[in-house]
């Protein structure tokens, strides 16, 4: 069977393979798209965005694989979170939580997200560092586990479960992990009923929609595990994507030292040349519907190739060039349409706070390793390294 972008690819720059791909047919039938069920996937970016608005492109995960068993034992929580809903019920659940990540909230952490990158960075082994453990995947889970009102001892053990969530090829160890971190936040939802704090957890036992009606337990321990999981995946990802970036372009990498603030401007760039999430979650097509020129049936699974559409040479002039004058706001990075990433302005804000500290702190970073040595993470979703070795 033919590789496609579902599959992992560790170590491999998976690029050359999109345009192929895309060159090939921007939506095409691919052999086993999820689950095993024959689907499409898309690597047109004019393509991937009509893909995103589609009203007839479900997200109900559930009711596709209501009469066709998948084997999995994914803890419903996850299975069906917000993510995995169409409206009327993801409209409901979205605007309990939108306010939380809005700029204005965001704007607000800023200075939190500032000190504690340079905490991070204080705390740097001069001989040199691993930068995803010592600052790319740190920063963003500190943040949403103060969001959520997580306890700092527990935060590295809720990042183990995150990972392991996206072990493509390792069913049980996701099912398992799906189990462990769900038990958790219900745990945690059930003793902030009793003891809330000055947290977002808090404040969603006490939020109503727009009929009067709370969430229920399963909705809170639900949202919380999608923020938890969203709110540093991505994050992490990005840092090491864009820190990678400018060290294997020595011209961009020259202007951001020269002027760490530069980095603000430049971080649609960076998230379009190595999208953190390579494909878009699970949709799948509740009636025939026509994309890119192509007949697609009903239930079909339709994979949305993220990091293909932000290197389509038709939306983006010499795409595989780093370049941090371009306009890049329409890169889909983090989706678009009502699904997209609710965490997007916390990411955008934390990943330009990581980069600019880092290149003001230590301005001479460089590689420890061959590029080619580099070891990526073993995931269908999620394009992000395991480490990034540096020198100081």
């Amino acid at each position: 069977m033919p590789r496609t972008p579902s599959d992992p690819a560790p170590g491999a720059d998976p690029y050359r393979g999109y345009a192929a791909l895309r060159q090939r047919c921007p939506v095409q039938a691919v052999p086993s798209a999820a689950g095993g069920f024959p689907g499409h996937l898309v690597t047109g970016h004019a393509e991937a965005r009509q893909a995103l608005l589609d009203p007839a492109l479900s997200k109900d995960t559930a009711a596709f694989f209501a009469d066709r068993p998948s084997g999995r034992r994914i803890h419903p929580v996850l299975a069906q979170s917000m993510l995995a809903t169409d409206p009327p019920a993801h409209t409901r659940l979205r605007q309990l939580v939108a306010g939380a990540f809005s700029s204005g909230t965001v704007d607000r952490l800023r200075p939190y997200i500032h000190q504690l990158a340079e905490q991070l960075v204080d705390a740097f082994d001069p001989a040199g560092t691993d930068l995803v453990e010592a600052l790319a995947a740190p920063l963003p889970v500190t943040v949403i586990g103060e969001l959520l009102g997580v306890p700092e001892a527990d935060r590295g053990h809720l990042r183990d479960l995150s990972g392991r969530l996206f072990a493509a090829g390792r069913p049980q160890t996701v099912d398992d992990a799906s189990h462990a971190l769900a038990e958790y936040l219900d745990a945690l939802v059930t003793a902030k009923r009793t003891t809330p704090g000055d947290d977002l957890l808090s404040r969603l036992l006490e939020a109503r929609d727009g009929g009067g009606s709370p969430l229920t337990q399963f909705e809170l321990t639900s949202l919380a595990s999608l923020l938890l999981v969203a709110g540093h995946e991505t994050s992490t990802n990005a840092i090491g994507n864009a820190v990678l970036a400018l060290l294997q372009n020595p011209d961009a990498l020259a202007r951001l030292r020269q002027d760490p603030g530069l980095v603000e401007g430049a971080v649609d760039e960076l998230l379009r040349y190595d999208s953190a999430v390579a494909l878009a979650t699970f949709r799948w097509t509740q009636r025939p519907t026509r994309l890119g020129g192509q007949d697609l049936d009903a239930g079909r699974p339709v994979l949305v190739s993220l990091g293909a559409a932000n290197r389509d040479p038709l939306a983006f002039a010499d795409p595989d060039r780093l370049d941090l004058d371009r306009d890049a706001r329409a890169q889909l990075a983090f989706g678009h349409g009502i699904h997209r990433c609710l965490g997007a302005p916390l990411a955008r804000a934390e990943l330009a706070i990581a980069v600019s500290t880092l290149l003001r702190r230590h301005p001479d970073v460089a590689l420890a390793v061959p590029a080619e040595q580099l070891r990526w993470r073993e995931t269908r979703l999620m394009r992000g390294l395991v480490a990034l070795p540096v020198t100081l």
